[in-house]
């Protein structure tokens, strides 16, 4: 059991890396950093780029995800609703998939 888990985590960090790296190296902002801290343990990216939602949305989401066991401080949430309003908002550039 500990193995499987172990390569689940394994590989999602890898994803995260590639995600990251895909993404360009230009976008280095503290709520994108924390959204892969954070979020890619359980969620894949086409979960961002799917949803295209307004800051306010993405804030609700997050709370939503504390209801689920999620640990985050007032300030992470902020700095990621931050991020996910502006770069996969609803006027938000299109992001490609990570490859």
């Amino acid at each position: 059991m500990e193995f499987g888990r172990r390569t689940i985590i394994a590989a999602l960090c890898a994803f995260a890396t590639c995600w990251a790296s895909g993404a360009g190296a230009q976008d280095t902002s503290p709520g994108r950093d924390m959204v892969l801290s954070k979020c890619f343990q359980c969620h894949a990216d086409s979960m961002f780029r799917d949803q295209r939602q307004e800051r306010r949305a993405w804030e609700a989401a997050i709370y939503r995800m504390i209801g689920r066991g999620g640990l985050f401080t007032p300030e992470e949430i902020k700095l990621m609703a931050d991020y996910l309003g502006t770069d996969f908002g609803p006027n938000a550039k299109p992001a490609a998939a990570a490859k």
